[in-house]
């Protein structure tokens, strides 16, 4: 990351600490995020943006040359051709800063996670009763 080493107590804090043509980008971000997923709570963790629901939904970070952007790997899987075209991981996008952002696709997945950790929390309980 390009910000300052501190963990950082806000996302306004996190995207603050970028260059103006940075914050552009991570405010749009976060804007999609929160818009497909109107009840998530912000939070940061492993220094990073973080949205939560019903568990961690996604996080995002900037780079010096690409925002990445974790929605689990479940959250990859499910877009695998969609993302074909981005270096990712196991559980990371790098989006290239120098290319528009896939705000469209970031929706999609972030709806799937937010169906996906619903699914979860309503899942019967798998604890023994004794």
């Amino acid at each position: 990351m390009e910000g300052n080493q501190l963990e950082p107590g806000s996302i306004d804090a996190y995207i603050a600490d970028f260059p103006i043509a940075i914050q552009e980008i991570l405010i749009k971000l976060r804007m999609v995020i929160k818009e497909a997923a109107p009840g998530a709570e912000e939070a940061i963790k492993y220094r990073m943006p973080t949205f939560i629901f019903y568990g961690n939904l996604v996080h995002f970070a900037a780079y010096k040359h690409h925002i990445g952007f974790y929605p689990t790997p479940s959250g990859i899987e499910a877009f695998e051709k969609e993302l074909s075209d981005y270096k990712r991981s196991k559980g990371a996008i790098q989006f290239p800063i120098e290319k528009p952002l896939p705000f469209d696709l970031i929706s999609k997945i972030v709806r799937f996670r937010v169906a996906e950790n619903m699914k979860q929390a309503q899942a019967p309980s798998k604890k023994t009763k004794y």
